[in-house]
């Protein structure tokens, strides 16, 4: 078979053909009369051989070796062409996530891309005050894509630029809730924990929205966080969770406070005091948690928080009795 009919049923061009033959490849069985090229079946097959092996990322080289060599052993080398796709589908989704991220900030001019590119590699430098730099400068002119932000978030380390990174992301709104709120699911406690504080310090309905479905996290740090964040905001819904914390020991001197924050008006007010009431009488209830919830009652406001203050005054514990005394001296004194 000539060459040209070689190139037609292989789908190789014939100057590739000759490439090969140069490399040793492919060494046509013989030649015609006039001295042209010959294909036997048994090259065709090679030829077959090869553009398979090329079809897996082999070299030419590779593709000589594997063919010509009889001890040569597959494994290892595609164990390497593994690696080397791995690495490289890894290079190509950064760089893919890193334009989709340039598009998202909507640049005019070049020069906004520019500003952009180096935003972003100032939040991953190593160097935490050029993390802190980017992130305070976020928006000043071009606005930094909220997927990085949150991404530099979830990962940063350094207190400070932490803080920083959830104040760039507050700046662009509730934007990025949906995207943090995919961080509550981490299986790395430090990352939830990030995910549920950027959350925190969100405005909008939508962050909102987001604390609320926290509140049945099984991370009792994340419920922790979302419980003072909400009842900051006035959220009922965080009062059983806060009144967990405070008979947990578990920041419970601000869970406190955001029970008096809800407590504003008279019918949450008696409702969080009947709660607080009710885990008092709680068998389970240890001494030190109705130390902490006896002192919580007062920031309750209302007659029921003060009709539990009589009570518990006569409590037989005595640190309960003289808290709950205190504190009515205190309501008589307002």
């Amino acid at each position: 078979m000539l060459i040209g009919e070689v190139a037609r049923r292989c789908g190789v061009s014939a100057r590739m053909l000759r490439h090969y033959e140069s490399l040793g490849l492919v060494r046509p069985s013989g030649r015609t009369g006039s001295g042209y090229r010959e294909y036997s079946g048994e090259d065709i097959r090679r030829i077959f051989h090869i553009e398979s092996l090329r079809s897996l990322g082999l070299s030419l080289r590779e593709i000589g070796r594997a063919l010509d060599d009889p001890g040569f052993m597959p494994s290892a080398l595609v164990g390497d062409l593994i690696r080397q796709t791995r690495e490289r589908i890894a290079a190509e989704t950064e760089l893919l996530t890193r334009l989709c991220r340039i598009n998202a900030a909507e640049p005019a001019e070049w020069e906004d891309v520019l500003q952009v590119v180096a935003l972003l590699q100032a939040l991953g430098s190593k160097s935490a005050d050029a993390r802190q730099r980017a992130a305070l400068s976020s928006g000043n002119e071009v606005p930094v894509p909220v997927e990085a932000l949150v991404e530099a978030a979830l990962s940063e380390t350094d207190p400070n630029v932490a803080g920083a990174l959830r104040w760039a992301l507050a700046r662009s709104g509730d934007s990025g809730s949906a995207l943090l709120a995919q961080g509550l699911g981490s299986p790395v406690a430090a990352v939830r924990e990030r995910a549920v504080q950027s959350l925190a310090e969100l405005p909008g309905d939508e962050a909102t929205g987001q604390l609320r479905g926290a509140l049945t996290n099984p991370d009792a740090v994340v419920r922790g966080y979302a419980a003072l964040a909400l009842g900051t905001r006035g959220v009922a819904d965080a009062a059983p969770t806060l009144i967990d914390m405070i008979v947990e020991g578990r920041n419970d001197t601000d869970a406190a406070d955001a029970l008096s924050v809800l407590a504003s008006d008279t019918v949450t007010a008696d409702q969080i005091a009947t709660r607080l009431v009710d885990r008092l009488a709680h068998d389970t209830t240890e001494a030190p948690a109705r130390g902490r919830l006896t002192q919580a009652l007062a920031g309750i406001p209302g007659p029921t928080a003060s009709h539990a203050l009589v009570e518990l005054s006569q409590d037989e514990d005595r640190a309960v009795a003289l808290t709950a005394a205190y504190l009515l001296q205190l309501r008589d004194a307002r």
